[in-house]
């Protein structure tokens, strides 16, 4: 599913206008890279979390070549799915 298709789906579910949709989307998505910019946590009871952890540096091997490479650390968003998310797929 595409964001195109997400917003469709949002549009159908909830009685919004595609533009209602689409604003709406567009509002959760901001908010939720401020929060974690901020270095907050973001639970959505249920769903599931977004947390930021730190990767640190390490060594890798750049396979065309088979040459070392240094990858530098950096912040990655996580996710982690809730209970009725996992239950639900499963």
């Amino acid at each position: 599913m595409n964001k195109a298709e997400l917003i469709d789906a949002i549009a159908s579910e909830a009685g919004l206008s595609k533009a209602d949709a689409k604003k709406a989307l567009d509002a959760f998505v901001g908010a939720t890279i401020g929060a974690l910019k901020k270095g907050d946590r973001i639970s959505l009871v249920g769903f599931g979390s977004f947390s930021v952890s730190k990767r640190e540096a390490r060594t890798g091997r750049n396979p065309q070549t088979g040459k070392e490479i240094k990858i530098a650390a950096k912040n990655v968003i996580r996710f982690k799915a809730g209970a009725e998310s996992s239950g639900a797929v499963n």
